[in-house]
């Protein structure tokens, strides 16, 4: 977990993908302290205390957005390595798996689950179980991860209020948590997943991406980037998926074997015509994202309820 989000002197929440490298004027939304915007190439981009790290931070206690930029589950390296043996072995030729090469930390985790029609049962692959593995379709994932999202929400919510009702001694380290994660949540709701098909001089491309902008102005800065390295390209769009920002990183992890760096440049892909075709048919398969209520308070800025006592 890194700290991505710090706060500006008007208060407001501000993303470390929205400012530049290098000392700032934000505060740490738990102790107050001075930040630095740390965007190397090597680790992700977070902010660092310029003295001591608080300990929020230090026992990284803050909230993430589940199944957002991890995918392994928090699985061991043991059992990891053994779901990623089931899945080449028995998951991905819809092979049913023997109870005795399950692990208990496959079963705890919601890995594997039983097949009661068999005699006896034998296990199979979970959806979620399918997701480290890098095997669940985009539709199903969002299936998976939308409900522990807004779960999430409502255990943050419920912890602020447990805290208020004892007056804990953390009530306000409860409150940015909850900040912080609406504050996540409303980033991923108001980007557009793109997928960009891009001909160039040598040979196609395809990029995925996400914008908070009209797309033709993110498409003006793609053709910029690539003409760095190309004598031409020609970019079509091939879909957009307003809300999806949660599917990003997600999309990264399932077709990393196909990732086509350039440069500096990460999120381009190298598929043959019928790859890519497969990809596009994942992508269209998702349902459109239909905002519940409180995804529309945070999506609008709203403040909740909660903040709104407090």
């Amino acid at each position: 977990m890194w700290l991505k989000y710090g706060v500006n002197e008007d208060g407001i929440l501000v993303c470390i993908e929205d400012i530049t490298r290098g000392k700032t004027s934000l505060q740490c939304p738990y102790c107050h302290g001075g930040l630095t915007a740390k965007k190397g190439k090597v680790k992700e981009h977070h902010f660092a205390h310029d003295e001591q790290t608080c300990r929020p931070i230090a026992n990284k206690e803050f909230p993430t957005l589940p199944l957002y930029d991890n995918f392994n589950i928090q699985l061991s390296g043991k059992d990891l390595a053994q779901l990623k043996l089931l899945w080449k072995e028995y998951g991905a030729k819809n092979y049913s798996i023997s109870s005795y090469l399950v692990t208990p930390g496959l079963l705890k985790a919601g890995m594997l689950r039983k097949n009661i029609y068999l005699t006896p049962p034998e296990y199979e692959f979970s959806n979620l179980g399918k997701i480290p593995v890098k095997a669940l379709e985009l539709r199903q994932f969002n299936e998976v991860q939308e409900p522990l999202l807004l779960k999430k929400l409502l255990k943050l919510e419920l912890a602020f209020e447990h805290a208020k009702y004892k007056n804990a001694p953390d009530l306000a380290y409860r409150l940015t948590d909850l900040k912080l994660y609406r504050a996540q949540l409303q980033r991923i709701l108001s980007c557009t997943l793109y997928f960009l098909e891009i001909q160039t001089n040598i040979g196609n491309l395809h990029k995925i991406g996400v914008t908070q902008r009209p797309v033709t102005m993110r498409i003006a800065e793609v053709k910029m980037d690539l003409l760095t390295h190309y004598s031409s390209a020609a970019i079509k769009v091939l879909g957009t998926w307003e809300h999806r920002g949660n599917i990003e990183l997600y999309f990264k992890h399932r077709y990393r074997d196909f990732n086509h760096p350039i440069g500096s440049l990460t999120e381009y892909y190298k598929f043959n015509t019928e790859d890519a075709k497969i990809v596009l048919y994942d992508l269209q398969q998702m349902k459109t994202k239909v905002l519940c209520p409180d995804e529309i308070d945070i999506f609008e800025d709203k403040p909740s309820l909660i903040q709104v006592a407090v």
